[in-house]
């Protein structure tokens, strides 16, 4: 019920901004509540495994045949036993194999806890790249529009000046073509965020197929960070690296479990019998104690002593990997930040502001009959190109940000 709860929540608000994207997420990501579970029966694991075995106990009831018990005085023809018998629990837990157990549980816990966390913080760049690409394609499908109704009013102009006869008609089937093929283009940017909001609804958890929001307009724009000062190693709280160090003290518990085994489990038993009372009984009333255990003669779980160590070095072996590959990461988020920053602030500096004005000279020049159609074209596809890598500059910048959050561990 709670997993259908959190389902219903994931209602998206009109205006989905990042920070409610993430909390969102958090409540009803579909592969976060998987990770959830998994948590949960991890815990359930842990606690069978420092179980204490129960007593077992048993009865049983026979008749003679051909056995007269009037006989004699406190002769019967009916036998019965109950037993009562220790499966191995007091030798598990003398032996230590218990707390071995509860050892292994409790590390396999504790890498489901952190493999958990590591879901969260993986999956939530997957949701910020989401937002990232939704806010780029909104915020070009806009220029698209902008470009598109230019075209469109440029076109209406040529049709009056083509009546008054100031123009040919080349040069209006030029602008209706430019026009027709602005219009297209819109339609295509409208089309390719439908499609990244279907996404961003599918991460959050939403069942609704119809879900009509509008990206935070201002994701984008926002003011670049200073740059980062990391210091060396800071990414040794990754939860993926403690999911591997989890991983690798599971496997040095699991090793020792295994060669604990070797020692004999010893099962204790105790029986009360009896078949008719006093001397002349069958089977006077008698207590018998006695006690079992396996004779390590032919095997002494090798096998699963050699599987248990090479399961030790693998994840010894795994745990450096990720740590070489979480420095690399980290190395390599750097780079892009910086990178994308200086891409980022020239196109703030000069490039973006001098594209729009030479736009719009060439829109003046042009209605006032100043310059050609061909150059206003080209001003306005210039223009556009530079919007949209501009909008694309942001959306790396801001993406590599992120990449270099989570390859801190950040949350």
């Amino acid at each position: 019920m709670a997993l259908i709860a959190a389902l219903l929540l994931a209602a998206l608000p009109r205006v989905l901004t990042l920070e409610d994207a993430l909390r969102l997420f958090r409540e009803s990501g579909f592969d976060l509540l998987i990770a959830e579970a998994q948590v949960a029966a991890a815990q359930g694991d842990a606690e069978a495994g420092a179980a204490v075995a129960n007593p077992q106990l048993s009865g049983s009831v026979g008749k003679s045949f051909g056995y007269d018990p009037s006989a004699c005085a406190g002769c019967s023809a009916v036998a019965w036993s109950v037993g009562l018998s220790d499966p191995s629990a007091l030798s598990d837990l003398i032996s230590g194999k218990r707390s071995l157990r509860a050892d292994v549980g409790q590390a396999a816990l504790a890498a489901a806890r952190h493999s958990r966390e590591e879901a969260l913080r993986t999956l939530s760049l997957q949701v910020r790249q989401a937002m990232l690409d939704g806010a780029l394609l909104q915020s070009q499908r806009d220029v698209v529009r902008e470009l598109a109704e230019s075209s469109e009013k440029t076109f209406a102009l040529n049709e009056r000046r083509l009546r008054a006869g100031a123009i040919s008609e080349a040069e209006v089937a030029r602008a209706e073509v430019a026009a027709l093929e602005a219009a297209q283009a819109a339609d295509l940017a409208e089309q390719a965020l439908r499609v990244a909001r279907l996404q961003i609804a599918f991460l959050l958890g939403s069942r609704d197929d119809e879900a009509e929001f509008t990206v935070d307009p201002d994701l984008l724009e926002r003011p670049l960070p200073p740059p980062p000062a990391i210091p060396p190693e800071s990414f040794e709280h990754r939860p993926d690296l403690l999911a591997a160090a989890a991983q690798e003290a599971r496997a040095e518990a699991t090793l020792a479990l295994e060669r604990k085994r070797r020692i004999p489990d010893v099962a204790l038993s105790a029986q009360y019998q009896q078949q008719g009372t006093g001397q002349n009984a069958l089977q006077p009333p008698t207590l018998t104690v006695g006690t079992q255990l396996e004779l390590p003669l032919f095997y002494r779980r090798s096998g699963e002593i050699a599987r248990a160590e090479a399961d030790r070095r693998a994840q010894g072996l795994a745990r450096e990997k990720l740590r070489a590959q979480a420095r690399a990461e980290l190395q390599s988020a750097l780079a892009a930040v910086e990178a994308n920053r200086r891409l980022v602030e020239r196109m703030r500096g000069r490039l973006l502001g001098r594209a729009r004005r030479m736009r719009d000279l060439a829109q003046v020049q042009y209605e006032k009959g100043t310059s050609s159609l061909l150059e206003l074209l080209d001003a306005q596809r210039t223009w556009a190109q530079t919007r949209s890598e501009y909008l694309r500059n942001l959306r790396d910048f801001w993406l590599s940000a992120f990449q270099l959050d989570a390859a801190l561990g950040r949350p």
